[in-house]
């Protein structure tokens, strides 16, 4: 995982990445240890935010996400969970108004 992101931001054209799935409790769930240290600057409070606006759909489960978000080259990286509604709260809630037009 920590290869394929290195690639991403280090290619000039990509200006976004976002991962879905490997953020939870269990052994396999290494995605924010495998790309954190990629990181130049965190942005803090992105896994706040999102546990914050997920309690209304999945209550006190969001505690078990450790969804992260970074930049890293330029590049912003954002870590989130795998499931579907995860990832529409996530879009719906922070990243659409983040990732718009005069962002980069």
């Amino acid at each position: 995982i920590r290869a394929v992101v290195s690639g991403w931001i280090a290619d000039p054209n990509v200006h976004t990445v976002i991962t879905t799935g490997g953020t939870g409790f269990y052994i396999r769930d290494s995605i924010p240890e495998a790309v954190s240290v990629l990181f130049d600057k965190s942005v803090d409070g992105f896994g706040e935010m999102f546990r914050l606006i997920s309690k209304d759909d999945i209550g006190m489960s969001t505690i078990q996400s450790r969804a992260v978000a970074g930049m890293a080259n330029g590049t912003g990286i954002f870590c989130l969970p795998g499931s579907s509604g995860a990832c529409r709260t996530a879009w719906e809630g922070i990243l659409q108004e983040q990732l718009d037009s005069r962002t980069r």
